[in-house]
């Protein structure tokens, strides 16, 4: 018989995880992104690392978790800081690329006047950088809430070959039943966590208008120049043209300018700054020593590793290749699927106020359903009907599936914040000429949100692998059927971790590693180079 209170009991629980992780990905985030502003080595280090830890898959994680959490650490401890990682994993990424986008992005002529304000690590990280991240952190924060329930199912319950591990929570309850067979109450718990999630990501929702109302830079939804019936200057974007650049900011920057200063203590102060360690020294340092530990700890498995194991692992490699370029096919189709469906359904809904009031919260409900926990029973009752179309090519519909609606909502989100929070004066632009949709897209729209699209296409890419590594080998999915395909890494990953072979588990992830710095260098480091330098929207208001 279902428990009601039992289901609303473990909701809170595992809502409550995901929450703790995602406030320390916020802190910590905004630390990293400033650190990587003053430090070209760190943000080498950190952006690559970054790239690689958001593609690997959660299961990659687990021997790493078994080993440090499980063994040493040992017990229900243990084994709730192992899960709290896991879903630490899954949230963490997006959200510290969405704020180091924002850092990178900050318009030039915001922080000359922070410089000229004299302003300490304190002031610039209130006055600028954070407010600055705001919209950034709320496009993010949505589906980073959805990402951790998507990895409920692989982190409240997650198993090491023949062992497995559990704690309480929606998750675990969830696989309960699914595994019982009881798919009623399976349903029926799904439902209460619907009610929290339709709840929680509603106010999601709300503070990602607020932020951009009260962060956005002369942005369409900030701008109210009538308010009961009274004339507002200082939310005309036009008016607010002819004011100065110190004015326009004056809601960030409070405390009084330090102009007034004579030019000897000036001259005093710069000498006082070149007898202290440079700060790009100080991240350089951190960054480096950071990559040494990495790399350190990565020497210590290789030494421990016996020669004849090396020599099967090495004999795998061309096989490896060939299913990771199946993957990297496989991510592309989910990537411009993504893409598409955020470009035409994120611009119309970002555009039209009653049909965003009415899909967003259906899209954020769909997509913070855990979907592991679904997709079984949508796997049963439609794969007669698919295998029908698709014929020898079904599984690969299922798992291309499973990608999409794991990972499409991280650009449909930049993409759509990204609209909303583009200046006014554009859109005043765009009406003034009477240009056309497809004229409107290529020559202002996807320019000026260039920024968000990277940082929603980089979090759809890297993420995509999970749902990947989940769908591409998946024994027992329905009534006794496998859902598998016949090449992919991460289905040999999944078959890999199933063993308990924790040895070509970090082969494999090895491999999925180095590509992924390739990837991150020759990629996501340019494209955001490139949106800095080009397509910084905001800067187009001070040019005007």
């Amino acid at each position: 018989m279902f428990d009601i209170w039992l289901a609303i009991y473990d909701t809170l629980l595992t809502l409550g995880r995901v929450f703790i992780d995602i406030a320390f990905a916020i802190v910590t985030g905004w630390l990293l992104g400033y650190i990587s502003l003053k430090s070209k080595t760190f943000e080498n280090i950190y952006i690559s690392l970054s790239e690689i830890f958001e593609s690997v898959p959660v299961i990659s994680f687990f021997p790493v978790v078994l080993i440090f959490f499980v063994f040493s650490i040992g017990g229900s401890l243990g084994i709730e800081l192992a899960v709290l990682f896991l879903v630490f994993t899954a949230v963490v990424w997006n959200i510290w690329m969405g704020i180091y986008q924002a850092f990178k992005t900050v318009p030039s002529e915001m922080e000359e006047v922070i410089r000229n304000y004299r302003f300490g690590f304190v002031g610039k990280m209130l006055r600028l950088y954070i407010p600055f991240s705001v919209p950034r952190i709320a496009a993010n924060l949505i589906p980073s809430f959805a990402d951790a329930l998507f990895y409920i199912t692989v982190s409240e319950v997650f198993s090491i070959g023949t062992k497995c591990y559990e704690v309480p929570g929606i998750g675990t309850l969830i696989a309960q039943y699914t595994a019982e067979g009881d798919y009623t109450d399976a349903i029926y718990a799904l439902i209460v966590l619907g009610i929290f999630t339709t709840t929680i990501t509603l106010l999601l929702r709300e503070f990602a208008e607020y932020s951009v109302k009260k962060y956005g830079l002369d942005t369409e939804a900030s701008l109210k120049s009538f308010k009961r019936g009274r004339f507002r200057i200082r939310y005309s974007a036009r008016l607010s043209n002819s004011k100065g650049v110190f004015a326009k900011l004056g809601k960030y920057l409070t405390k009084p300018p330090y102009f007034t200063r004579q030019n000897r203590l000036m001259e005093e102060e710069e000498e006082a700054k070149k007898r202290k360690i440079p700060i790009n020294m100080i991240s350089s340092g951190i960054g480096i020593l950071l990559l040494i530990i990495i790399l350190y700890g990565a020497y210590s498995v290789i030494i421990s590793v016996k020669p004849s194991t090396w020599s099967y692992l090495i004999s795998t490699l061309p096989q490896d290749l060939i299913d990771l370029g199946a993957d990297y096919l496989r991510v592309a189709v989910i990537a411009l699927m993504s893409f598409i469906f955020a470009v035409f359904v994120g611009y119309y809904i970002a555009r039209h106020t009653n049909a965003d009031r009415a899909i967003v919260p259906i899209i954020q409900t769909f997509s913070a359903f855990p979907a592991p926990a679904y997709f079984p029973l949508l796997y049963g009752f439609t794969y007669t009907y698919v295998s029908s179309i698709f014929g020898p090519f079904t599984n690969e519909f299922y798992v291309l599936l499973l990608g999409f609606i794991s990972t499409f909502y991280y650009v449909f989100y930049s993409f759509w914040i990204g609209v909303k929070n583009l200046p006014s004066e554009y859109w005043e632009l765009m009406d003034n000429l009477k240009l056309g949709f497809w004229t409107k897209m290529r020559k202002i729209i996807l320019p000026a949100t260039f920024p968000y699209i990277i940082a929603g296409m980089s979090s759809t890419i890297n993420s995509a692998w999970g749902g990947l590594a989940i769908g591409e080998y998946w024994p027992d999915i329905y009534q006794s059927q496998t859902l598998e395909v016949r090449t992919g890494l991460m289905k040999a990953l999944a078959v890999a971790d199933n063993q308990g072979n924790l040895a070509l588990v970090g082969w494999l992830s090895l491999i999925f590693a180095i590509i992924v710095v390739i990837y991150s260098v020759l990629f996501t480091r340019k494209m955001m180079d490139l949106a800095r330098k080009k397509y910084v929207a905001e800067e187009g208001i001070y040019a005007a």
